[in-house]
């Protein structure tokens, strides 16, 4: 049934894994969303929920979200995307993937209404609608929706949330969403509603012109942590906790002092701080929060692929950062977080990127770099992103074929005390988890140096 399920939504257009992709309300369209969904009984109306859109953060801010509300009682359905290794990944209740047979049984309801629809929905469609389909099947309490690509035209986009957040904006998706930070802004502005909190983090000026902007136009009384929310963090060491940072928010209905971030980085404590500052909104919604409950939740937030070490002997770190934002933000962390003699960096991205950012920000970090291809149609030329780095920064690089021929290069050069990074792309992420989790051969010693 699954197989069935799978091969189904594979009939169907994967903007995330075409090539080229025109972001307009042809290939973008809530019309035809929202009839898939009456098809089905409208399921997105029978549950609250948490709308999130941004460039990067969006996944460990939904994930910090739903694991405070979880804590705190109740019943909590987590769309996200892309997935890592399986695809019930993106569709979770209290930290458990949707069940094999709940996934084929409403793909299967979906299939005969797709086929009669002109256009069909897409594959990005279909996965929405199973999973309010199954959240609405489940009763759950609130769910957390994050977005797919921008937000305005996004397929989760026809929901009714109790709030809405923007994750920090960096430059991705520049040829769908646009070139500059203020066109991506309004188009991630697009999840804003009337009379529904908005919050978000410090952004660039230009950026928070757009929200500021957009948000009146709307009606949608829009908060920024850090500014008009009362927001701190700091970096510090303890015997216990290892490295890490704490983060203090304070509203008229909340005092969140010196709680430690689950996650690793600077990055992530500004994620962290809008999560509270979305568990906060919640409670003016009428939703009872029990503070000490939802930090027992937030210290139990883990995710995978954002700063996983998924091998020891010698370290291999993965994180799916996808953009220039994300890639320093990762080398920021790692060395907070992480010892290490030298960091090997194995590097694939699709070629709709912004290359030239995501590598400028490598060699902030790395001491050798391998560049491979992703497993996408999209994948960026290996050669094409040695030799562009090259020619940037003069440095050396070495070409894979494939992350099995990169982590056999890798092999050779490292040492017991060094660390392999594996980065740039979700997809080569989900495939070094692939990987180790089979037991494969590579990396089953250390290579020493002469």
């Amino acid at each position: 049934m699954m197989t069935r399920a799978i091969k189904f939504l594979h009939t169907l257009s994967d903007y995330e894994k075409l090539r080229i992709v025109r972001y307009n309300t042809e290939n973008f369209n809530l019309d035809r969303m929202r009839h898939l969904l009456k098809k089905l009984g409208n399921p997105q109306d029978s549950f609250r929920s948490i709308h999130l859109a941004g460039t990067k953060g969006k996944g460990s801010t939904a994930t910090m979200i739903a694991s405070m509300l979880q804590a705190c009682g109740y019943k909590v359905g987590l769309y996200t995307s892309p997935h890592l290794v399986d695809i019930r990944e993106r569709i979770v209740i209290n930290g458990e993937k949707i069940p094999h047979e709940d996934f084929a049984r409403i793909t299967k309801l979906i299939e005969p209404i797709a086929t009669k629809m002109k256009p069909h929905p897409t594959f990005f469609d279909a996965m929405t609608a199973i999973a309010f389909k199954y959240f609405a099947d489940q009763k759950v309490d609130l769910a957390v929706i994050e977005t797919g690509l921008g937000g305005r035209l996004d397929s989760t986009n026809v929901i009714k949330p109790e709030v809405t957040a923007i994750t920090s904006i960096s430059k991705d998706h520049m040829q769908q969403l646009g070139n500059t930070l203020a066109k991506i802004a309004e188009e991630k502005a697009g999840i804003f509603k009337p009379g529904v909190p908005a919050v978000t983090v410090l952004q660039d000026p230009s950026v928070e012109q757009v929200l500021q902007r957009v948000a009146q136009k709307v009606g949608a009384p829009l908060d920024i942590c850090g500014k008009t929310i009362e927001f701190s963090y700091r970096f510090e060491s303890s015997r216990m906790l290892g490295r890490h940072n704490r983060v203090c928010l304070t509203t008229q209905t909340s005092k969140f002092e010196h709680l430690a971030v689950p996650l690793f980085g600077e990055h992530q404590a500004i994620n962290c701080g809008l999560a509270l500052a979305v568990i906060d909104k919640l409670k003016t919604r009428g939703i009872p929060i029990d503070d000490v409950k939802a930090m027992e939740g937030l210290s139990r937030t883990t995710i995978e692929g954002r700063m996983e070490v998924i091998h020891q002997m010698p370290r291999v770190i993965v994180d799916g950062a996808h953009n220039a934002a994300s890639i320093d933000a990762m080398m920021k962390a790692i060395g907070q977080h992480i010892p290490y003699d030298s960091m090997i960096v194995i590097f694939g991205c699709c070629g709709d990127k912004d290359i030239d950012g995501m590598l400028e920000r490598i060699t902030t970090g790395a001491d050798k770099v391998i560049f491979t291809r992703v497993n996408s149609i999209r994948s960026a030329d290996p050669n094409e992103l040695a030799a562009r780095y090259v020619e940037l920064y003069g440095k050396m690089a070495q070409v894979a074929g494939n992350l099995q021929e990169a982590l056999s290069i890798a092999n050779r050069a490292v040492t017991k005390e060094d660390l392999i990074c594996i980065t740039g792309s979700f997809y080569l992420v989900g495939e070094a988890k692939k990987h180790f989790a089979a037991g494969a051969p590579t990396l089953p010693q250390v290579t020493p140096l002469p």
